[in-house]
């Protein structure tokens, strides 16, 4: 299994990014794709997630509203649209999926949000 996010980078307050999984060694049509993140010094936060076909979304209470899980399971990629980005957006962005009991994480991609 191989989770490689992308699209990081640093954003000012209110702006935009968009970043992407790539996902490789699983049926990624059959599992549900997640986002979490994780800022310095805290836990692990979830941040999305969508059913395999795409056709359901559930978002953490911080980010509902301005983000946007989608999946092209064409391109085995998940993406995260993420708007009206702020400060507390700060975190290293992880792509996670739970196969069968065991969760893989990818390596992460840090968004930070400054002006």
């Amino acid at each position: 299994v191989q989770l490689v996010e992308s699209g990081g980078g640093l954003v000012q307050p209110g702006g935009s990014l968009r970043l992407s999984c790539a996902a490789s060694g699983f049926t990624f049509n059959g599992y549900r794709m997640s986002w979490y993140r994780q800022a310095p010094g805290k836990e692990r936060e979830f941040v999305a997630l969508i059913t395999s076909s795409g056709a359901t979304t559930e978002y953490g209470d911080s980010v509902k509203g301005r983000f946007a899980i989608s999946r092209d399971n064409g391109k085995n990629t998940v993406y995260l649209q993420m708007n009206s980005l702020k400060p507390e957006d700060t975190a290293v962005y992880y792509c996670s999926v739970n196969l069968r009991g065991t969760r893989y994480w990818g390596q992460g991609t840090q968004v930070t949000v400054s002006s």
